[in-house]
């Protein structure tokens, strides 16, 4: 009887290893994928609006301008640069806010309010449009801060000037929004810094820290500066009663009372 053949068993190695290349290269095509679909949303989940991420800025500047009093061409001109310097260093994500002081203790004017949304090189052309961001960004918050630069306004005089109170509205009304925020906080005051109300005024009383203590400003203007710091760009006047160097002493010691961080000050070109 003839003997039966055996026939040799087919290797299943190389299907193995096939089946493991092609597993291989679809989890990356799919890993790429859910990378480019997280960049983009990402990118998508920003408000039209303010172009703050939809969960919040990544840190909050505000400034204060003061127009209450002049301003000669020689400080406009400082306060010009060093404001375009400081706002084109704010960085992405984070929100920029510019108000006017006004001789009214609490009613500041809005002159600029938005985040810094980045510009092209901050994107990807795979996840975004890099021409549409560069767009968005020129028309949107550069070509606007140029212009608030610009029209930043030499004022005419006030009856009053309130610095405490400005101080205390921006508190209450930007850096609360973002209490849950652990986020940096930070505000910039362009100012001679002399406060000038019917509670309290440096021009009658001087900068003797006890006669502020004793004046009805100390309860009516006290509001919590905890996680927020403090910069003056200062604004030299003529007619001051008291040194440049006391009364930012005195600012230094209302900004740490309130519980705030005093950044060194800035004196501004000119006199006024």
């Amino acid at each position: 009887m003839a003997k039966k053949r055996r026939g040799k068993k087919k290797s299943h190695i190389g299907a193995y290893m096939l089946a493991g290349g092609l597993f291989a290269a679809s989890a990356a095509v799919l890993g790429g994928i859910g990378y480019l679909y997280n960049a983009a949303s990402k990118e998508a989940d920003i408000n039209k609006e303010t172009l703050c991420p939809t969960s919040g800025p990544t840190a909050v500047t505000a400034f204060l301008i003061d127009t209450t009093d002049p301003l000669s061409d020689t400080t406009l001109l400082d306060l010009r640069t060093n404001f375009q310097k400081t706002s084109a260093s704010i960085p992405v994500g984070s929100l920029l806010e510019i108000y006017a002081l006004t001789d009214k203790p609490g009613d500041l004017k809005k002159l600029f309010g938005r985040c810094n949304p980045g510009d092209a090189s901050n994107v990807s052309e795979w996840t975004a449009n890099p021409r549409l961001r560069q767009k968005r960004w020129q028309e949107l918050f550069k070509n606007i801060l140029d212009q608030v630069a610009e029209d930043l306004p030499k004022a005419e005089g006030g009856e009053a000037s309130p610095i405490m109170a400005g101080i205390q509205k921006i508190k209450l009304a930007v850096f609360d929004q973002y209490d849950a925020h652990d986020i940096p906080k930070q505000l910039l005051i362009a100012s001679d810094m002399i406060e000038h109300t019917p509670s309290y005024s440096q021009y009658k009383s001087g900068i003797d820290y006890a006669t502020y203590k004793k004046s009805a400003a100390r309860t009516e203007f006290a509001t919590s500066l905890k996680g927020i710091e403090i910069g003056i760009w200062y604004i030299d006047r003529r007619n001051r009663k008291f040194g440049s160097i006391e009364h930012n002493e005195f600012w230094a010691k209302w900004v740490v009372d309130n519980g705030g961080e005093f950044l060194s000050p800035i004196r501004l070109e000119g006199m006024n």
